[in-house]
């Protein structure tokens, strides 16, 4: 028999409501108390409890350092029952130089470098104290300024926040992930902060761009330069989110460029290795050498050697865009306001938000202090009563049992008073005490005042707070490390940039292999070929030129020539490279500078001119230039040369010639072109006659006639014989010689 569930006294409730309240407590809890900042002292809870727990085991900035663990022990064991390696790490990050604008901790031993700000020391190694900025955050804890509540068992007090005397959360800003919301706040200059608040103090409605004025931008650690349009950065401080560019900072010593200074949170190693990667890869031929030359008295020293001839500003604009010389840096100014909520805030409200804190603290400082005086005060209008009458006081503390009711009844003195007397030593009952008693009464009497008059005037608090930030920026601020400067945004080379310069002739077989012989005095007909294979056509350039083929349905293909496997093998297959249709074979090749003209046309006879720049294609699949009717095919483009008259001539299957004004032609993008020498209908049973060669003569130029196996040169006087108007049959070729493969034109 099964006992049945007692549930009674056991609270029920639907799972779904208890998973929903379960999960809104723990993101409550991340938000709150760990990830992100309370905009008084610009601090996590970890962060806060650290740099309390260190001011606790009295490591002031002027003390001896003691050992991290020790550190790390007192915080987790009195008030963050959290890991000990989340905690440490934690109070690295506010010890290293390159992470805070203006660090919390001085640390000694390892504590991490720029190129791994992980590779620290563990605790038991490193030793710590407070840094002097700290007493910024500390400097009026104790003077009634915050509230304070039970650690997390109960035995001790820890503060809610600290009294920050500065504006924490800006100065070195912060990162956190919570769930559901995350904070970006970048670090700022001290000197620039402060001034911002004097103005605001004294503006009360300032604007973001009056504010401007005073705070350029983000301040980041290890320099830089912040390249973002100050548009991009105003917007960012009125909206509280945006993103900001950064760049590595450079100058040139000789003909080296020397890397001076990085973006935030970017590693020296990292940048070398990205830079060493497109060497390797024959990516980046304008730098002959990279060398680290960092040390401590220049953190950050990476030289580049470049090239004799090669464009400084080119070249790192192309670096910042390929490698993490430049980053973008997200801002997301999400923080933990007074009321408790976590909301986005802008500059201004960011600024405001402090001062309305910052006030409340001196305030709570100043009635603190009031009441002390007050108090003391007090105590000495009853020790000067009792001096007054000093005889009567002893005789009776000598003579009475309960001598403090007495007193009280006697002088009318209060509780406090009378036990104030019975405290006095006899030391103190000397001639000169009373002097001295008048003498302090006087000099807090005065406090007094100024206190009282203080918390009564709101123009003598603002001239006090804002005498206090102006202190603590003397004490504490320095000169700007980021350079704001707007630039244009980076660009890499295209990839003709990325291959040196120099003559080659690009070499396309009949079975479509290519490849690319350095030189242009080579004879390309005379290379070597695979069995069955051939000389097709070649073209003349530079190895950083676009090679350009075109396949017979009239489809173009681009390669940079200096990629083309070398002329020493037979070449590589351009189908490897390129996604031609199916059954499509490559018929020529083109290369030259953007503007440089070639004949387009197809074996039926129709053609145009078209510039190399019209033709260029990123496409694997090519892009459609000339237009071939259904069945036909491509010829060998000829190159026409600049700046001179020239001839088009063009060569039937049936060895008809017919040479015409280049003129008669049109320029075109693309297209089927004008017909440039007719070709009538079927003509034998073997097939159709059709156009199977076209070249351009150079004025005074000669024509080469080629067949299978012999080259037949017609000088420039005899081309009379051919010459007609476009789209005319032309005339026959001498017997022997009909059955042309190639035409070319020489000067």
């Amino acid at each position: 028999m099964q006992n049945s569930l007692n549930l009674e006294g056991v609270e029920q409730q639907p799972l779904k409501e208890y998973t929903e309240r379960a999960y809104l407590d723990y993101s409550m809890y991340v938000i709150l108390d760990r990830a992100l900042p309370q905009i008084g002292d610009g601090l996590k809870p970890v962060q806060r409890r650290i740099i309390y727990a260190m001011s606790e085991l009295g490591l002031s900035a002027s003390s001896k350092p003691k050992k991290s663990a020790r550190t790390v022990g007192d915080v987790i064991g009195k008030f963050h029952p959290h890991g000990d390696a989340a905690c440490y790490e934690a109070m690295v990050l506010m010890a290293q130089e390159f992470s805070y604008r203006y660090p919390l901790v001085i640390g000694q031993g390892n504590w991490g470098s720029t190129d791994d700000p992980k590779s620290f020391a563990a605790m038991r190694y490193t030793e710590s104290r407070l840094a002097p900025y700290t007493k910024s955050l500390l400097q009026e804890l104790g003077q009634g300024t915050v509230d304070w509540v039970p650690n997390f068992d109960g035995t001790l007090k820890e503060p809610v926040v600290l009294p920050a005397r500065l504006p924490n959360l800006l100065l070195n800003g912060t990162t956190g992930i919570a769930v559901g919301m995350s904070t970006d706040v970048p670090p700022h200059n001290l000197n620039e902060v402060a001034s911002a608040l004097v103005h605001l103090i004294a503006n009360p409605k300032a604007t973001t761009a009056q504010l401007m004025k005073h705070i350029q931008g983000p301040d980041f650690p290890t320099g830089g330069e912040l390249v973002s349009p100050p548009s991009d950065i105003r917007e960012i401080y009125e909206t509280g989110s945006g993103t900001l560019r950064l760049r590595a900072a450079y100058k040139m010593e000789g003909s080296d460029i020397v890397i001076t200074s990085l973006p935030y949170q970017i590693s020296g190693a990292k940048v070398q290795e990205q830079i060493a990667t497109q060497m390797r890869n024959k990516k980046l031929p304008q730098v002959d050498d990279l060398r680290d030359e960092s040390d401590h008295e220049e953190p950050t020293r990476i030289v580049i050697s470049k090239k004799r001839g090669v464009d400084v500003d080119r070249l790192m604009s192309h670096l910042f865009s390929t490698t993490s010389l430049e980053r973008t840096l997200r801002v997301n100014m999400n923080v933990i306001g007074l009321d408790g909520r976590p909301r986005m805030f802008t500059l201004v409200d960011v600024l405001k938000e402090w001062l309305k804190f910052r006030k409340e603290t001196v305030t709570r400082r100043l009635s603190h202090r009031l009441q002390i005086v007050q108090d003391r005060l007090h105590i000495l209008d009853g020790l000067l009563v009792a001096y007054l009458d000093i005889d009567e006081v002893i005789r009776i503390i000598r003579e009475e049992d309960e001598p403090k009711p007495v007193l009280m009844k006697r002088f009318k003195l209060t509780d406090i008073q009378a036990e104030a007397i019975l405290n006095l030593r006899l030391r103190n009952l000397a001639k000169l005490e009373e002097m001295k008693i008048r003498g302090e009464q006087d000099e807090l009497n005065e406090e007094r005042d100024l206190l009282e008059k203080t918390l009564r005037s709101a123009a003598r608090m603002k001239t006090l707070i804002k005498k206090e930030i102006l202190e603590d920026a003397d004490s504490y601020g320095d000169e700007r490390r980021t350079e704001i400067v707007e630039r244009e945004a980076a660009q890499a080379f295209d990839e003709t940039q990325l291959v040196a310069s120099e003559p080659v002739t690009v070499v396309l077989s009949q079975a479509g292999y290519a490849r690319a012989a350095k030189g242009h005095e080579i004879d390309p007909a005379t290379l070597n070929y695979r069995s069955g294979d051939g000389y097709l056509a070649a073209a003349q350039g530079r190895s950083n030129q676009l090679a350009m083929f075109i396949d017979s349905t009239g489809r173009v293909y681009s390669v940079i020539a200096g990629t083309l496997p070398s002329a020493r093998g037979q070449g590589e297959p351009l189908s490897s490279r390129f996604k031609p249709p199916d059954g499509a074979a490559f018929c020529g090749a083109m290369i030259g500078e953007a503007d440089q003209k070639y004949l387009l046309a197809s074996d039926a006879g129709y053609g145009f001119i078209a510039t190399l720049e019209d033709l260029v294609s990123r496409n694997k699949a090519g892009k459609a230039v000339l237009r071939v009717p259904p069945g036909g095919t491509a010829v060998v483009p000829p190159v026409v040369p600049k700046d001179t008259e020239c001839l088009i001539a063009a060569v039937s299957s049936i060895g008809r010639l017919l040479l015409f004004e280049m003129e008669e032609l049109p320029e075109l993008a693309k297209g089927k072109g004008n017909k440039l020498i007719n070709i009538p209908g079927p003509k034998y049973k073997s097939g159709e006659e059709k156009m199977v060669a076209a070249t351009v003569v150079p004025e005074e130029g000669n024509l080469e006639v080629h067949t299978a196996t012999r080259k037949m040169t017609i000088k420039w006087n005899d081309l009379d014989d051919y010459y007609g108007d476009r789209a005319l049959r032309g005339s026959l070729l001498p017997k022997g010689w009909r059955k042309v493969e190639r035409l070319a034109g020489t000067e």
